[in-house]
């Protein structure tokens, strides 16, 4: 039993008849896989509880907004079989005392599985980072093809750095204003980690491009 409820109604409450289509089938599935992630890595305040802001159902994935019992807005791209894409903090709670509520003081790592639309080789995506905290995305490319990588953000502090699917380093820690451009030879998962290293919270974008 999910501790969400809807701030909203969206197209998975408008059920006529308990029969759901396809559509509102495949955005409940994307929801409930957003809940699970958050509930599993947001911390005491996602486990509590929270609701439901807004979904925006799609074939490339459904956006779904949530604000967790602390207050905290997350931001979650789900897919129709229960995956989750992305998920990040969107707008940051604050306790009084200058930190997330309900955060923990040991950094977080969030890790993030990239998938390209049909018919393109690259995505853009964007992300939040608090303190020490980091995001691993995840990318599937085989020996030979090209890795195109560029991390785009205001804030100081930000790093990021390429691994090979062995973990061998295949970037190491590089600053956004250098992007990466270059040839794989190993096949399998290649993990492009951002990270924090700075004293505030960082916004970020990266865009990804395999050929």
């Amino acid at each position: 039993m999910k501790s969400f409820s809807f701030a909203l109604a969206t197209a998975s409450t408008a059920v006529t008849l308990g029969v759901a289509s396809p559509a509102i089938a495949d955005e409940q599935a994307a929801i409930d896989g957003c809940i699970d992630r958050l509930r599993a890595e947001g911390g005491p305040d996602a486990q509590a509880g929270g609701e439901i802001l807004s979904s925006e159902f799609s074939e490339a994935g459904t956006l779904v907004m949530l604000r967790d019992a602390g207050g905290t807005v997350w931001r979650c791209i789900g897919y129709n079989d229960g995956t989750v894409g992305e998920l990040t903090v969107a707008q940051a709670a604050d306790d009084g005392g200058g930190a997330m509520a309900g955060a923990s003081s040991e950094p977080a790592t969030t890790t993030v599985q990239v998938r390209f639309d049909a018919g393109t080789s690259g995505a853009e995506l964007t992300g939040t980072l608090s303190p020490g905290s980091s995001t691993r995305y995840v990318l599937g490319a085989n020996n030979g093809q090209n890795l195109y990588v560029r991390v785009a953000t205001d804030t100081d502090g930000v790093f990021y750095q390429i691994f090979n699917p062995d973990g061998s380093f295949l970037l190491e820690q590089m600053t956004p204003d250098r992007e990466y451009r270059g040839e794989l030879w190993q096949s399998g998962d290649h993990v492009v980690e951002v990270i924090n290293r700075g004293n505030g919270t960082a916004g970020y974008n990266v865009i990804f491009g395999i050929d």
